[in-house]
């Protein structure tokens, strides 16, 4: 079984209680599944869970390079010339990012409102942008746009290899037969 769940913002990604946010317990009433790798609290979007431990073996472990997508708004208006180091690998201090796909895009259609909404600053614009990595790293495109000076303002996972979040309702999920 395959469980494609929209994960809100502020949401922790663990099922027991946590003192100051809400879990995946109080969005999927599914036993015995288990989260395909993680998405942090601050970020939205795709999260896969599983009964099926080779498919969360394949689907999160490096050696198998999973696409994820992400829809990322950033501070400023960077050129693809500005964003380009994210093409090639990138030093993150503790670690080498590998070459990344990068567009700029327009705002996703039927994007939710988040809530609490960003921080925006009225003399500096914010643009959209699909990153494609096949790493997933903690923190690692948030880490990545910051290094090229542009801040990730949201962060969206939108799709893990063909799974995405397409007609799934945020804090909804979506049962799959594997």
């Amino acid at each position: 079984m395959i469980i494609l769940f929209n994960k809100p913002f502020n949401v922790v990604c663990q099922f027991s209680p946590h003192e100051k946010h809400q879990t995946l317990k109080d969005y999927i009433a599914v036993p015995n599944v288990y989260a395909v790798g993680r998405l942090d609290t601050d970020s939205e979007g795709l999260l896969i869970l599983t009964d099926d431990g080779a498919l969360q073996h394949r689907l999160s472990h490096p050696k198998y390079k999973e696409l994820k997508t992400y829809w990322v708004q950033v501070e400023g208006s960077p050129s693809m010339a500005e964003l380009s180091p994210l093409l090639t690998t990138l030093d993150l201090g503790d670690f080498i990012s590998m070459p990344a796909q990068v567009r700029i895009m327009a705002e996703p259609e039927h994007l939710w409102k988040r809530v609490p909404p960003i921080r925006e600053r009225k003399a500096i614009p914010t643009t959209w942008l699909e990153i494609k990595i096949t790493e997933g790293k903690n923190r690692q495109v948030r880490r990545m746009t910051a290094k090229v000076g542009f801040p990730t303002l949201r962060l969206i996972r939108y799709a893990i290899g063909d799974y995405t979040i397409d007609n799934i309702v945020l804090g909804s999920y979506l049962r799959v037969d594997a």
